[in-house]
């Protein structure tokens, strides 16, 4: 039996008229395949009795990339320059973060995942870089020039931590598509990657768990852009083999 890991959705319209569309990207769905693992798109539901039921046949999480977390969750009045917001998601998604970090199922955040698991675990966010932190690093330059391969700038890693040993080296460039960052840690997580500006950009939990979270877009570069990333997908999806 493949493991099977859940990718939270994201919501989607084509027509204003029409009832909106759950899903995400193909990338996500081709880096769990390739690393032998059974994708399953987690919907929407505001049913916690549903969603307990679905997260209960789950080995591991993945939580994708997407819209702006709502401050309300980590008590903070929105910024000006906050984006679009999706509370049925933010619910949905911060309780499955909660449920995987109590009972040590692997989870894997990326982009706006790794903020979600980061205010789940009660840490908070800045809500727009530019206006809120002093930088000349422009962390969503992979966004604009539309190139989801465009390297931004380089990851610094802490060589001693498990990640910075599973890649086996300190730093290596990638992509960047986000104006949110981590401000305070959550509760259970170590700071272990950061951009050259100082952004927090990776983290790992304390413990020998598998919980980790990444800033950047590996699901769109661990194919041939840069393979370095398949390591990522293969820990994640050993952890959640255990389980099987």
């Amino acid at each position: 039996m493949k493991p099977l890991i859940g990718i939270t959705c994201g919501t989607f319209r084509d027509r204003d008229w029409c009832p909106p569309i759950h899903g995400h990207r193909q990338t996500y769905i081709d880096a769990v395949v390739s690393v032998g693992g059974a994708p399953f798109l987690f919907p929407l539901v505001d049913d916690e009795d549903v969603l307990r039921s679905l997260y209960d046949r789950l080995d591991g999480v993945l939580l994708a990339g997407g819209n702006d977390v709502s401050p309300e969750h980590y008590g903070e009045e929105p910024h000006a320059q906050l984006g679009k917001v999706d509370m049925l998601r933010d619910w949905v998604e911060l309780l499955l973060a909660r449920w995987a970090a109590e009972e040590g199922k692997p989870v894997l955040g990326i982009c706006r995942g790794m903020q979600v698991l980061n205010v789940a675990l009660g840490g908070s966010l800045y809500q727009d870089i530019s206006t809120q932190l002093t930088t000349e690093l422009v962390h969503d330059s992979s966004f604009t020039c539309e190139n989801w391969a465009h390297m931004a700038h380089d990851l610094r890693i802490e060589p001693t931590s498990r990640l910075g040993q599973l890649f086996g080296r300190d730093s290596f460039p990638t992509n960047s598509l986000h104006h949110q960052s981590l401000k305070t840690l959550g509760q259970g997580l170590q700071a272990v990657g950061w951009a050259p500006d100082g952004i927090v950009e990776l983290v790992e939990g304390s413990d020998e768990r598998f919980m980790v979270g990444v800033q950047c877009h590996p699901e769109a570069l661990q194919g041939e852009a840069d393979p370095r990333w398949r390591v990522l997908f293969e820990h994640f999806v050993e952890n959640c083999r255990v389980r099987v």
